[in-house]
């Protein structure tokens, strides 16, 4: 069976089992590793991609409900608030091993994508369930905090 994908803007195709999980043909058929292979049981965020917009783990996503959707990875990434992210995680010493920081990033984009002005509340609700095994936590709310702060004062990312 053969699945079309639009993956970062392109259409991809996948010729294969149509319940391989979503990350296995980004990484393995596309060879796009950026997104990380965790845990796979959708629990510790590693694997996260944007699939119309919305963060989804796609560790336990069967590439079978992908066709028609707009999936973006770590590699896709180009808005101006996933830049002003990025450069706030660079600014900030963010990643210590990295091996999250694909998954954290991800997430934070979607989580100011929807919402610009955040509470650590806000943050912590919006990135519960990325592990990250080096506890960069502090670090990663403070990137997201100046992410915010950039964006609502119009400074280029």
């Amino acid at each position: 069976m053969t699945i079309s994908l639009n993956i970062n803007g392109k259409t991809r195709e996948f010729s294969g089992d149509p319940d391989t999980p979503l990350l296995w043909v980004i990484r393995d058929d596309l060879g796009l590793t950026g997104t990380k292979y965790g845990c796979g049981i959708a629990q510790c965020g590693a694997c996260t991609v944007h699939v119309d917009g919305v963060p989804l783990r796609s560790c336990s996503s069967p590439v079978a409900t992908m066709p028609g959707r707009a999936i973006t990875t770590i590699e896709g990434l180009s808005s101006r608030v996933a830049k002003a992210v990025q450069k706030a995680w660079i600014e900030l010493d963010v990643a210590q091993c990295g091996y999250c920081q694909s998954g954290q990033i991800m997430s934070a984009v979607a989580l100011l994508e929807k919402k610009a002005k955040l509470s650590d509340r806000d943050i912590d609700l919006g990135m519960a369930g990325n592990i990250c095994r080096c506890a960069t936590y502090q670090r990663i709310r403070a990137a997201i905090h100046l992410a915010s702060k950039r964006l609502a004062s119009g400074d280029p990312p």
